[in-house]
């Protein structure tokens, strides 16, 4: 049986990385960076980013992302890499996506991945996911090989909204459920092996941080205050979850928040926050015991993250519209057939309306 463990070259956490980023491309033996930038960012910390290589003296691109990682974005920046030899991709999941994809359409170019939240477990994959320029999923991109470098800027990330890292809490939270439900189906990964037992045991390690650090956590950021919880959730949302889903695999709750994209009302929530929802429509696909719910949904109220259909923007959604939802989250290429048991469209709607009915009768 083939097992894969895939990492990133080297990963860093520490405070005021994101001042320091020309030294860290010096030390990947790259001469001119391409910095792909969130437009937020871009707005807040471009004096922080470009100082760096001007006081350097590292020769760079600029370019500000344009908003959605599809087909055209990586295009246009592919086409305006002169010359560059690495590529950053500093901001959230869809700019962090963008690099990715466009290191591996340039040739293998290094890749390295700056986070400004801990938002999601995109940084550390070889994965990107690619949406229609009007923000509906289209598909995975797997690539050859994770990013170079993946470097964690603490103290930016502990100002960030708060509702970025509770993002990351819900990505970070279902990689333990879907790892398991891989395990039991001795499903195929995200890296073309088999679960390895170090993957599965950062997915568990991943879920212990996200569930005994995660409210510590969000009461620090909340003020804009570093401390140990804040770490260690970064870590987690970040490195033990990127590990754990890549190399342990993804099933139902991934899925499903692809298949959310096909309602508009969705669109203005956050990946981690349709994955978690997702993750609970898991639960009830497996029928997992009430105290296990009763668990979840009060740690899930605890930090912020939805779990109801109006939590996710679809509050009106008719059975059609959670059809049509399943319909997309059951397709061939997603990962519903990771489960260890048939999922049918049907079955995905019953367990969408579940959860918001749930909502209402756990205490």
């Amino acid at each position: 049986m083939r097992k894969v463990l895939a990492a990133p070259g080297t990963y860093i956490q520490h405070e005021g990385a994101l001042s320091a980023l020309a030294n860290e491309c010096e030390g990947l033996g790259a001469s001119k960076a391409y910095l792909i930038v969130d437009s937020f960012i871009d707005g807040v910390y471009r004096d922080d980013i470009v100082s760096s290589f001007e006081t350097a003296g590292m020769p760079y691109v600029y370019a500000v992302f344009g908003g959605e990682c599809s087909d055209d974005e990586i295009t246009k920046h592919r086409e305006a890499l002169d010359g560059s030899d690495i590529v950053f991709g500093i901001g959230g999941g869809k700019s962090i996506d963008t690099a990715k994809a466009v290191g591996y359409y340039a040739g293998g170019l290094d890749v390295a991945i700056v986070p400004t939240a801990a938002s999601s477990d995109a940084p550390c994959s070889r994965l990107s996911v690619i949406y229609t320029p009007d923000g509906q999923f289209d598909h995975y991109l797997p690539l050859v090989s994770n990013p170079t470098a993946v470097i964690m800027d603490v103290e930016l990330i502990a100002k960030a909204p708060i509702r970025l890292l509770v993002s990351g809490l819900g990505d970070a939270f279902a990689t333990y459920y879907e790892a398991a439900a891989c395990v039991r189906s001795n499903a195929t990964t995200m890296v073309g092996g088999h679960p390895t037992h170090a993957a599965f045991a950062m997915a568990k390690l991943c879920h212990e941080l996200v569930t005994g650090e995660g409210a510590k956590a969000v009461a620090a950021v909340r003020k804009g205050a570093r401390t140990p919880a804040v770490e260690s959730v970064i870590e987690a949302n970040t490195l033990l979850s990127g590990l754990g889903f890549e190399s342990s695999g993804l099933a139902a709750a991934h899925a499903i928040h692809n298949g959310l994209t096909a309602l508009a009302g969705t669109h203005q929530y956050l990946h981690g926050e349709k994955v978690a929802y997702g993750t609970l429509a898991q639960l009830v696909l497996d029928d997992q015991p009430l105290d296990v719910l009763k668990k979840e949904y009060r740690f899930f109220r605890t930090v912020g993250l939805p779990t109801t259909l109006e939590g996710i923007g679809i509050g009106d959604a008719t059975d059609e519209d959670l059809l049509k939802v399943g319909e997309l989250a059951c397709a061939p290429e997603d990962t519903m057939g990771n489960m260890p048991f048939e999922v049918t469209p049907g079955d995905v709607a019953a367990a969408l309306r579940a959860v918001d009915e749930l909502n209402s009768i756990i205490d």
